[in-house]
This record gives structure tokens, sequence and C-alpha cells, in this order.
């Protein structure tokens, strides 16, 4: 394996307290379980934005964390 066998990746800067540097669009990761905590615990700037994690040699994504758009305070059923 490489020393970058997964990437966090999102369309929009990453931002957490737990990434060495906050404002990329990507990190790249060693350790599968690793990066799919960093990522679960991660927002986009602007928020809502969806993270994924992907596993480089095989470009599969193995983490998904989608968009969260909350609702309007009006728009509940």
């Amino acid at each position: 394996m490489t020393s970058a066998d997964y990437r966090i990746e999102s369309s929009h800067p990453l931002s957490s307290r737990l990434m060495p540097t906050a404002g990329a669009e990507q990190y790249l990761v060693r350790d599968r379980a690793l990066a799919v905590a960093l990522a679960a615990k991660s927002f986009t700037r602007p928020s809502g934005q969806e993270i994924r994690v992907v596993h480089v040699p095989t470009g599969e994504i193995v983490f998904r964390k989608a968009s969260t758009i909350r609702p309007e305070a009006g728009d509940e059923a």
C-alpha cells in the first residue's frame, strides 16, 4: 500500500478541529478507520455539502456523509 491509501474529499473546503489545516478540499490518510472517523467529524464551508472517503488505488467510495439541509421553521409537516 502507498502512504496515502484514502482521500477525504469534498467539492467545498473542509473544516474540523481534528484536521491539520483548515480550508483544503481533500486530505490524504493512510488508515481507513482514521479517514472515516475524520470525515464523520468534519463539515464543509459553506455547510451542508457532501464529504466522501475514497480508496485511492481503486476509486471506490468507502464512506459518504450526505449533505444535511435542515428544513425551515415553517416547512415542517
